[in-house]
């Protein structure tokens, strides 16, 4: 293991006015605990999150900004004064360790299910349904599963318009919660990405046909957010060009999505994170494409996918990433930097527990100094 002072992980990196101690970035993963009836962000919630803030950054789950944004059981929202208040505990607790944390804003238009939605369907850019793709649910006892989406209908212009500003409020209410920040979730096959990828938005209107058109709600949206939070340097987009995830597939996603990185830029937004597609015989993000990336967006880039320390090294030394993402290493090593930093072992997570439940599979897993004591 190479020592700090040569370990590019380790070097110091600004965003707008924050200073982050590391380049590791803890990103958005749904764990569905947030307390019932009124999906409200929680104490248990605030001790996770605070156990991770030696990470560089942290981006929290997807947090929704309206009843229909939401898509999963249990998973937290972002727009009644109980969610911002049950936010602010989350937000105080890792201030108060160290910490500096954006909230993800979520919209996941046709990915729910009629029994999330008090019974209206799922909205998208087009009524297109996400077919074999399941969303997580409660059934009426209370007992968890997965479900095939809810057949979605095509939103209106005048309710596109409505979802821009609940974008705009949710970024006013994360900054009244006491966030740092906001990530756009336009990536992974929810709203925003089913207006991107052209075999998901077969409009005929300005939100629809050419690749300008579907851009024309990502730039809505994150302008939105630019004012919600007073600061460009605030924002972050997360974008996915080559997942194929949840159903969302583009034709030429390389040059759809190095116009979206330009339209970004050009906008002024703090970051642009990558989510790389991390499953097994998962196409492959060429070298030459993250280069144009990075050649077309002049911000901070952080980039996720399955990376280990050596593969981080080795993105932030070649130029094409600022910061790198580590999902599951960081479920189950609160203290995933000082793991690195040592190399030592990593805990290995519970999949039982990833989704649901309490304390078990989400604090309970040990340090190196407590694990060693």
């Amino acid at each position: 293991m190479m020592s700090d002072t040569h370990d590019p992980l380790f070097q110091p990196h600004s965003l707008g006015a924050l200073t982050l101690p590391n380049r590791i970035v803890m990103p958005p993963m749904t764990r569905s605990r947030a307390s019932q009836p009124d999906d409200v962000p929680n104490e248990l919630m605030a001790e996770y999150y605070a156990q991770r803030a030696s990470a560089g950054l942290i981006v929290s789950e997807g947090t929704w900004i309206s009843p229909l944004g939401k898509g999963y059981a249990w998973t937290p929202g972002i727009h009644t004064p109980a969610q911002v208040a049950g936010w602010r505990k989350v937000t105080a607790a890792v201030h108060e360790a160290g910490g500096r944390i954006f909230a993800q804003l979520w919209h996941v238009g046709r990915l729910s299910h009629v029994s999330l939605l008090d019974g209206h369907a799922p909205v998208s850019s087009s009524a297109i349904p996400a077919h074999g793709v399941n969303v997580f649910v409660a059934d009426q006892d209370g007992k968890p599963g997965f479900v095939q989406a809810s057949h979605p209908r095509a939103l209106k212009v005048e309710e596109i318009h409505a979802i821009v500003d609940e974008f705009r409020q949710a970024a006013r209410n994360a900054m009244a919660a006491g966030f740092d920040g906001v990530e756009l979730h336009a990536a992974n096959g929810y709203l925003v990405n089913q207006f991107i990828d052209s075999e998901a938005n077969n409009r005929t209107d300005e939100y629809g046909g050419s690749l300008e058109n579907r851009l024309r709600f990502l730039g809505e949206v994150t302008q939105a957010l630019i004012e919600g939070t007073a600061s460009k340097d605030r924002v972050g987009i997360r974008l996915a060009p080559l997942t194929t995830l949840n159903g969302c597939v583009d034709a030429d996603p390389e040059t759809t999505y190095a116009a979206a990185a330009k339209l970004l830029g050009e906008l002024g937004v703090g970051y642009i994170h990558i989510a790389e597609a991390d499953w097994d015989d998962a196409p492959h993000m060429p070298a030459a494409f993250k280069q144009r990336l990075r050649e077309v967006y002049r911000g901070t880039l952080i980039y996720a996918g399955k990376y280990t320390a050596e593969r981080a090294q080795a993105a932030l030394n070649e130029g094409w990433a600022d910061l790198i993402a580590f999902g599951r290493p960081f479920v189950a090593n609160p203290d995933l930097p000082e793991r690195l930093r040592a190399g030592a072992t990593l805990n290995p997570h519970d999949r039982d527990t990833l989704f649901g439940g309490g304390a078990r599979g989400l604090t309970d897993y040990p340090a190196l100094a407590a694990r060693a004591a």
